[in-house]
């Protein structure tokens, strides 16, 4: 069967250099790269040294003493190596990722565009080598595995090559390397068995007496299968040169940040929106194309004097273009009006879908989009006549007692940052905050209640946290919403003291708060705090 013939991209050395770009050390000293503490990668000058992969780190320092040690980082290594594809992708379409740093194309759309297989290698090449990539090497053969093989062969000769009438050297090494259509597997054959075998299979092979892929490939296919299974069965193939691995193109992840630059500045808040209208226009077609709409969106704006403001806003379905331009409005003057002035003038304003969703989701019903769409148009229309914080939505934040937990959102805003911690602080661990089923009412204030014993004497938490007594009778204040007023009520129920200490590194500021849940004979549930001041009423569950 004829294989698809394969171009792969090598650069040598590349988490190297990909550590070397996040960094400020000198691009000629030996570096290694450490994982589970081991050398993963090393530089060429510290492989001068003796430095190896798989050497500890002690032993690798041995070998070179000035040797520059950094932990390995994968995520720097894809993320350095983004750009590069990027700019591949400009010359030919359609790259693969092998692992970062390496890279193959299917061979037939260059090869038609360039005229050959070595001039669509030397193309791509060109473009590595004026990246900064200038060891970068090429090799194609029939599959991906072949092709990789083939661009790490090392040392060998250049084709004849004038030398350049400037002065420039002449390459010393071709970084080319074409295994001939058919000959994949006799290019294989002199190479060892670990180049497809896993460290446990090669082992194993090599007490059988095979060393090289020429060898694993001479061994009856379905007797390796039976043998030693399904890897052993993979790597037999590509010894044979029978790989069947494919080339995938990788799907870029499309980018629908819209930004615009003013200069000059604009200070009026009118000019801005006007200026931004093609911008917004754009944003929201752009998600369009892609079946999208975003319902959150991140606005940055940057003044003329150096100022950064970024805020993120929801909306109930989905942002138009109208809708993106009230919330540059919003976030700049609030209540301001349209005409008035800005303290400083803004130079730009970007754009950032920070969740988007199907445009399936979002489409009209068959009887017209509901109640939610009137709600947020009318809310949308009360906020751009009285402001941005005129019109709030409820929300549940961060905080150790209920009352902190209680927040006002501005509508379409998502709360982050708001000084109680903001709904999305609701999850972080709030040592001491009441978990379980939550009080259906919670007092902002406190109100004073009395909880006693049989006689008479009101309960305190003695010095190892329990109840110096047990609760038998509670009244309320006739001050709360719902309460008589009357003679006390028997408790039936009750569990606690559970203890709240806030600020305790402070012996000014700092206080502890006893919660105990209670429960009245008449059937009512009560959330009771004992502070400084005494018992108090915190909430109530109806």
């Amino acid at each position: 069967m004829n294989r698809e013939r394969t171009i792969v991209l090598w650069c040598p050395d590349w988490p190297v250099l990909a550590a070397r770009s996040a960094t400020d050390l000198p691009a000629d000293g030996p570096m290694a790269l450490i994982e589970h503490g081991m050398v993963f990668a090393c530089s060429i000058e510290a492989r001068r040294q003796g430095v190896r992969r798989g050497l500890t780190v002690r032993e690798a320092q041995f070998r070179c003493t000035d040797l520059v040690v950094l932990p390995y980082d994968p995520a720097l290594d894809r993320r350095a190596f983004d750009p590069v594809l990027d700019g591949l992708e400009d010359i030919t379409p359609g790259v693969a990722v092998l692992r970062p740093g390496t890279c193959a194309i299917r061979a037939r759309g260059p090869v038609r565009y360039y005229g050959s297989e070595d001039a669509a290698a030397r193309a791509m090449l060109d473009y590595l080598h004026g990246a900064g990539l200038p060891e970068a090497r090429a090799g194609i053969a029939d599959g991906p595995f072949a092709a990789e093989q083939a661009a790490r062969r090392e040392g060998f000769p250049s084709r004849a090559r004038a030398v350049d009438p400037r002065g420039a050297l002449p390459e010393r090494l071709d970084r080319v390397h074409i295994v001939p259509p058919g000959e994949s597997a006799a290019f294989l054959a002199p190479l060892p068995v670990s180049a497809v075998a896993e460290a446990g299979l090669g082992t194993l092979l090599a007490r059988l007496g095979v060393h090289t892929l020429g060898q694993l490939a001479a061994l009856p296919a379905q007797d390796v299968h039976r043998r030693f299974g399904a890897a052993a069965a993979q790597a037999h193939a590509r010894a044979a040169g029978r790989e069947h691995e494919e080339v995938v193109p990788r799907t870029p992840t499309p980018v629908f940040d819209r930004g615009q630059e003013f200069e000059p500045a604009l200070d009026r808040i009118d000019q801005l929106a006007f200026a931004l209208r093609s911008t917004a226009d754009t944003f929201v077609q752009t998600l369009r194309e892609q079946t999208l709409v975003c319902t959150a969106v991140s606005i940055l704006v940057s003044t003329e004097d150096g100022l950064l403001t970024e805020r993120t806003w929801r909306h109930p379905r989905w942002f138009t273009a109208s809708d993106l331009i009230d919330r540059v409005r919003w976030q700049l003057q609030g209540e301001g009006r349209a005409d008035s002035g800005l303290a400083a003038g803004v130079v730009r304003v970007v754009f950032s879908p920070d969740r988007v969703d199907a445009v399936a989701n979002h489409e009209d019903g068959l009887w017209g989009t509901g109640p939610d769409e009137r709600i947020h148009h009318a809310l949308t229309r009360v906020q751009g006549l009285v402001g941005h914080a005129g019109v709030v939505t409820a929300a549940i934040g961060g905080g150790r007692m209920l009352a902190d937990r209680q927040v006002w959102v501005p509508w379409g805003d998502d709360g982050a940052g708001l000084p109680t911690g903001g709904p999305g602080g609701a999850d972080r661990p709030w040592s001491g905050s009441l978990g379980g089923l939550l009080p259906a009412t919670v007092y902002r204030e406190r109100h004073p209640v009395a909880l006693v014993t049989d006689d008479g004497r009101s309960l305190r938490v003695d010095d190892r946290g329990a109840l110096d007594g047990e609760p038998a009778r509670f009244s309320p204040p006739r001050s709360i919403e719902g309460s008589t007023g009357g003679p006390p009520s028997p408790v039936v129920a009750w569990a606690g003291p559970w203890p709240v200490r806030e600020r305790w590194w402070d012996p000014m500021a700092g206080r502890t708060v006893q919660r105990v849940q209670i429960v009245e004979e008449t059937g009512g549930a009560w959330l009771l705090a004992l502070d400084d001041d005494g018992w108090r009423a915190e909430a109530r569950y109806d």
